[in-house]
């Protein structure tokens, strides 16, 4: 078997690779793409950094290529689509740079709270400008943790050695971690209510895109100082920039931007926001962490046959029938999740029909990835799903029924957690079509596609033409709409397919509306249609 490594790899990495292995592994640092091109069709592997493209024509092009290691988290410069098409692996190392990522959150936080890069400057320019640069103790001070994953916990850990108080948001970490991390959990706008320092570890997904807008930094005390170390579009930067600029918080320090690099940002204007270029992993020990780890998991690829850290979902055969259930199970979980506000403790998914006698284990998966491409990110796959479950403490529980009383096949999805339990169906026709069949106790027949607003209301005239005219108002066009309701003049349940995604401002003016019991905005529109494959 042939290796090819194209960007820097540490030699711990490479001897690893080599070391009883039957692999050769050849180094060509920097080479251009239309040589990549010409000699790619020869390897079995290959593993890159963020240096190498690897294009579809490349993946393309690599006839005997079994698996792609990308050094490194994110998997932008690989085609992960091609890659699926073709059967092809693609890993990356999602855990080797935690430490550094931690770290570098803790030296924003002190550069910020003491005003390091003006001083410097400042001392640079041949001034001493001591009472100018008077910073602040983190000692007694309340940080606030957004996202308490991985790196929020190892930033928790650093930061309860400097005296804070922790308090923290994340709708999916269990009672028993936060009190052992000596975390606070709150609802968020009590944390941005109490917090003076302000650090977010939260994945990039639908739900945390812009997280924090105008309105939650309006929520923050005018000496709140923010720190950003996970992903650019967590953060509002218009929103932000007038916050700062305004001096409505007193500072902010973002090692990620949306636009990366982030060229012509107004952010960038401002002495009171620190910027460095998205330095979290950039570190000698994360780099080796992330050369070792790759080397390691690429060869129980390619001599164990052992699958890792993989970005793409190749699975084994499924049976034809039951093949659609899979895209389906994702989406229903992702729908579902959606319509809960407390930490998923379990998911149930019941097979109902024809399909409840056949191999029904990867809609169980596939549910399972719907579920936590919201709560985690899109790094989750059917590789990792189960055991990122396992790791939050999710039960796991798959029923089959013989019977589907209206449909040849019926899929039910539950999620429950602390005596609350939502549920979903649905079902594929016709030509493999998702549908949703039911919320909870409604009944109701529409496509599960795009994005929607779901309301729960009073059953009485005049609701369609309310939802309908405060949706006018706000240029949202209606696509669809299916209504359900348990009995006459009771509970009544709408879900509005919509052309644009419906806001958290909108989603509020329906909640204060006389006769609304919940609305939500359900987005499904960033979920693709995977290719479920062979090795």
């Amino acid at each position: 078997m042939k290796l090819l490594v194209t960007d820097e790899l540490s030699q711990e990495g490479l001897e690893m690779l080599t070391k009883d292995s039957g692999v050769q592994v050849d180094v060509k640092p920097k080479l251009p793409h239309e040589e990549l091109l010409k000699i790619i069709g020869e390897y079995d592997g290959l593993i890159v950094r963020s240096g190498t493209k690897v294009t579809a024509e490349v993946i393309e092009a690599g006839k005997k290529l079994r698996v792609v290691g990308r050094a490194g988290v994110g998997v932008d410069n690989v085609d992960v689509d091609a890659a699926t098409r073709r059967g092809v692996l693609v890993m990356n190392t999602p855990a080797a740079n935690i430490i550094s990522a931690a770290e570098h959150t803790m030296a924003m936080m002190l550069t910020l709270a003491r005003n390091i890069p003006r001083a410097d400057a400042s001392v640079k320019a041949g001034k001493w400008e001591r009472s100018k640069f008077t910073g602040v103790e983190l000692m007694g001070k309340t940080l606030g943790i957004v996202g308490i994953g991985r790196v929020g916990g190892e930033v928790a850990k650093r930061a309860k050695s400097f005296q804070m108080k922790l308090v923290g948001y994340d709708p999916y970490i269990s009672q028993e971690l936060a009190v052992k991390l000596g975390v606070r959990i709150l609802p968020l706008e009590k944390v941005l209510e109490e917090a003076d320092f302000i650090t977010i570890h939260t994945p990039l997904t639908p739900t945390t895109h812009h997280m924090l807008g105008k309105e939650q930094l309006a929520m923050l005390k005018p000496s709140a100082l923010i720190v950003n170390c996970a992903r650019g579009g967590i953060i509002d930067e218009d929103a932000l920039y007038e916050a700062l600029k305004e001096k409505t918080i007193a500072g902010a320090a973002l090692d990620v931007f949306e636009d990366e690099p982030p060229k012509g940002s107004k952010l960038l204007t401002l002495d009171n926001l620190v910027a460095t270029p998205h330095l979290g992993a950039s570190t000698k020990e994360a780099q080796e962490k992330v050369s070792i780890e790759m080397a390691e998991h690429v060869k129980m690829f390619l001599v164990d046959n052992k699958i890792t850290n993989a970005v793409n979902v190749p699975i084994s055969r499924v049976d034809p029938k039951v093949s659609p259930f899979i895209g389906l199970a994702e989406r229903l979980g992702a729908f579902c999740v959606q319509l809960s506000d407390v930490p998923v403790k379990k998911i149930e998914v019941e097979c109902h029909g024809e399909i409840a006698n056949l191999d029904t284990r990867m809609v169980t998966v596939s549910a399972i990835v719907g579920v936590l491409s919201i709560v985690v990110g899109s790094n989750t796959n059917i590789i990792n799903a189960s055991s990122i479950a396992r790791e939050k403490g999710i039960q796991i529980v798959e029923t089959k029924v013989d019977e589907s009383s209206h449909y040849t096949n019926m899929l039910v999805l539950r999620i429950s957690s602390n005596g609350h339990k939502v549920e979903v169906r649905g079902t594929v026709f016709p030509s493999d079509q998702f549908r949703i069949i039911g919320i909870d106790e409604f009944d109701l027949d529409m496509p599960l596609e795009g994005d929607f607003l779901l309301t729960k209301h009073h059953d009485m005239p005049g609701m369609i033409g309310k939802i309908g005219t405060l949706l006018g108002k706000r240029d949202i066009n209606i696509a669809r709409m299916g209504v359900g309701r348990a009995d006459k003049g009771g509970a009544a349940l709408m879900l509005i397919s919509v052309d644009q995604e419906v806001g958290k401002a909108v989603v509020a003016e329906f909640r204060a509306l006389p006769n609304f019991h919940d609305a939500r905005s359900i987005v499904l529109s960033h979920m693709r249609t995977r290719e479920y494959m062979n090795i």
